[in-house]
C-alpha cells in the first residue's frame, strides 16, 4: 500500500465530516463557494481561469487513453464557437478494459480511508480550477457564465462531495475486524476481517446539459468504492470531463495508485460507444443520465451491471389558488427561464381550473394568469444582455426544432421572442413560449418538451388536476412538482399525490427558491419512485450497491 500523504483522511476529515453530518441533518451545508466574485476567490481567478480554457482549444488534450487510435474532435459551443479540442478515440475496447482493471487490486487494498482521501485530494484539484471548468461547461453545454459556474462548479462539487460522503458511511457501517465469542461450556472465539471489495469497471455516460453536475456523483461514488471508472461523455460536451479525469489521474498518480483507475472514452459522434462499453462483461456498474430511449435500453440490455438512470419527466405544477399573484408568477417565470428550460427539473406542465383561481383580489381566469406570468418573463428578460444571463443558449438544433413547433402552435399564450447574445452572436437564444391546453390534449403534454416550452391547461378543477398530475407522472415520471393552494385540504391531497407518485413536491414558492432547484446534502435529486429515475442523487441505496462486504474468519 502506498504511504503517500494522500492517503492520509487527516488533512480532509473536517470537511468530510461536516458532509456527513450536513446529509444526516439534512440541513444546509456547502464546502464550495458559489459566488464567482473577486473578494472570494481572488482578483486574477477569473482571468486565469479563462486563460486556462483558452489555452486547451484548437490542439490535442493532454490526455492518452489506452487503446486508442486516432483522435476525435466534437464540440462546437452552443455561443457559435468550434472549441477544436482534439481528445484520444477511444476503439481497442480490450485494451481499455484491461487498463482499467490493472490498478483495482492496489486500489481495494487502500481501504475507505484511504480512497475517501484521494477522492476529497481531488475535488479539491477540481476546485482549484473552478474558472476554467465554469468556462468550459458554458462553451458545452450553453449555460451562462455564472450558472456554469454555479451548477458546473461549486454545486457539482457538493454533489460529488455528498456521494463521497455517504459512501464512506456505508463502507465504514460494517467494522473492519471483530472479535466474536460464544459463551458456553465449551467457549469459541473466532476473529473476523471484513473487507470492502469493488464490484467492477465502473462506466459513467455524461450528459451535454450538465455534464459535470450530472457525472460526478457517479463518478466518485464508484471510484471511493473501489471502483475504476471509464467515463464516456457525451460527444458535444467532452471538455469538462476531460479536466476531471485529468485531474483524478493527476491525484490517483501522485498518491501511487494506477492512473487508468480513471479513463476518458471519447467518441465520434456515431460510434454508438456507450452501448458497447455498457454490455461488457467487466463493466458492473453503469450511471446515465439522458433521454429514455436509451435509458431504458440500457436497463433492459445491461444485465450483468446495476444500472442508474436519470432519464426525462414530465413536469408538473398544480395551480389552485395563490396568496401573492405577482409573486407566484415571478416564482414561475423564472423557472420557466432558468437555462431556457434545459434541466430536467424545469417545469413544463401548469395545471389550474378552466373556472379560474382564486386570489387575493378575486378570481383570476387562466389567461389572466399567463398575462401574469408573461409579464414577469418580461420584466426578467426584456432586456437582452440581462436575459442572456439567466437564459444562456439552445444546447442543440433539436431543442430548436421544439421551440419553433411549439411557436406554431394554435392557443399560444405567451409567444418567446429571440434574443440577440450582445458577445456571441451566433448563439441561438430564445425566451420560454407558454402554450394553452386542455386536459383532452394529453397527446401533446404528457411527453416532455426539453426546452423553453410550458403548458398552461385548463381541467376541470383542482381535483381532475391533482388526478391528471397523479396518473402522468406515474406512467410518464418527473423529477419535481409544486403546488400553489391558500387550502390545507388541496396541500394535504397534493403531498398524497406526491407519494402516490414518487416525486418531490414544492409548495408555495413564492421567494428566492425554485422547484428546478435542489440543495446538496439536503435535497434528494429524483427518488428512483418513478419512470423518471431509478436512483436519487444522494442515498444510501445510490452508493451501498457499489460495493460488496467480504469476509475471512478464524480461530482465536
Amino acid at each position: 500500500m502506498t504511504s503517500s500523504p494522500l492517503v492520509s483522511l487527516d488533512r480532509h476529515r473536517d470537511r468530510l465530516d461536516a458532509a456527513v453530518a450536513a446529509s444526516a441533518a439534512r440541513t444546509y451545508y456547502s464546502a464550495f463557494d458559489e459566488s464567482p466574485s473577486p473578494r472570494v476567490y481572488g482578483e486574477s481567478a477569473a482571468a486565469e481561469g479563462k486563460a486556462a480554457f483558452e489555452a486547451l482549444l484548437d490542439r490535442p488534450f493532454p490526455l492518452e487513453t489506452p487503446g486508442s487510435d486516432g483522435t476525435v474532435a466534437t464540440e462546437r459551443s452552443p455561443y457559435g464557437i468550434d472549441l477544436g479540442i482534439t481528445y484520444p478515440r477511444a476503439s481497442d475496447v480490450d485494451a481499455l478494459m484491461a487498463a482499467a482493471q490493472a490498478g483495482m487490486k492496489a486500489w481495494r487494498d487502500a481501504g475507505p480511508d484511504g480512497r475517501t482521501a484521494v477522492c476529497l485530494e481531488v475535488l479539491d484539484r477540481l476546485h482549484g480550477r473552478i474558472f476554467e471548468l465554469a468556462n468550459a461547461v458554458q462553451h458545452t453545454s450553453g449555460q451562462a457564465f455564472v450558472m456554469a459556474f454555479q451548477a458546473g462548479g461549486a454545486h457539482a462539487l457538493d454533489r460529488a462531495l455528498e456521494a463521497i460522503a455517504y459512501a464512506h458511511t456505508e463502507m465504514t457501517r460494517t467494522p473492519a475486524t471483530a472479535v466474536w465469542e460464544k459463551p458456553g461450556k465449551y467457549p469459541l472465539t473466532m476473529e473476523k476481517t471484513f473487507t470492502v471489495v469493488p464490484r467492477g469497471v465502473a462506466l459513467v455516460i455524461g450528459c451535454n446539459t450538465f455534464p459535470t453536475w450530472n457525472s460526478w456523483p457517479g463518478l466518485f461514488a464508484s471510484l471511493v468504492t473501489g471502483n475504476p471508472v471509464v467515463v464516456k461523455p457525451h460527444p458535444g460536451a467532452v471538455l469538462p470531463l476531460a479536466i476531471t479525469v485529468q485531474a483524478c489521474q493527476e491525484v490517483l498518480a501522485e498518491g501511487g495508485f494506477d492512473r487508468n483507475l480513471v479513463t476518458l472514452a471519447a467518441e465520434g459522434s456515431d460510434d454508438k460507444l456507450a452501448a458497447t462499453l455498457a454490455t461488457r462483461p467487466e463493466v458492473r456498474l453503469v450511471d446515465f443520465t439522458g433521454g429514455n430511449a436509451f435509458g431504458d435500453w440500457l436497463e433492459t440490455h445491461a444485465r450483468q451491471a446495476t444500472v442508474f438512470t436519470e432519464k426525462a419527466g414530465v413536469n408538473t405544477v398544480v395551480i389552485d389558488s395563490t396568496s401573492d399573484l405577482p409573486a407566484m408568477c415571478r416564482n414561475l417565470a423564472f423557472s420557466l427561464a432558468l437555462y431556457s428550460g434545459q434541466m430536467c427539473t424545469a417545469p413544463q406542465n401548469l395545471y389550474l381550473p378552466a373556472a379560474g383561481i382564486a386570489t387575493p383580489d378575486g378570481t383570476v381566469s387562466p389567461a389572466e394568469v399567463a398575462q401574469g406570468i408573461e409579464k414577469a418573463l418580461d420584466g426578467l428578460l426584456g432586456e437582452d444582455a440581462k436575459a442572456v444571463e439567466l437564459l444562456g443558449g439552445m444546447v442543440s438544433p433539436a431543442v430548436v426544432e421544439r421551440v419553433e413547433a411549439a411557436r406554431s402552435r394554435a392557443g399560444v399564450l405567451v409567444a418567446g421572442r429571440d434574443v440577440t447574445h450582445p458577445s456571441y452572436a451566433d448563439a441561438t437564444v430564445r425566451t420560454p413560449t407558454l402554450v394553452g391546453l386542455t386536459a383532452a390534449d394529453s397527446d401533446v403534454y404528457e411527453s416532455e418538451c426539453f426546452g423553453p416550452v410550458a403548458y398552461l391547461i385548463e381541467t376541470a378543477g383542482t381535483d381532475e388536476s391533482i388526478d391528471l398530475f397523479r396518473d402522468t407522472v406515474q406512467r410518464h415520471g418527473a423529477m419535481t412538482a409544486a403546488v400553489y393552494s391558500t387550502s390545507d385540504e388541496v396541500i394535504e391531497q397534493m403531498r398524497d399525490a406526491a407519494l402516490d407518485a414518487g416525486v418531490a413536491l414544492s409548495e408555495n414558492l413564492l421567494g428566492g427558491i425554485f422547484v428546478n432547484q435542489s440543495a446538496a446534502f439536503s435535497d434528494f435529486h429524483g427518488t428512483g419512485a418513478n419512470p423518471a429515475a431509478n436512483a436519487s442523487y444522494t442515498d444510501g441505496a445510490y452508493v451501498a450497491s457499489r460495493f460488496r462486504v467480504v469476509q475471512s474468519r478464524r480461530h482465536v
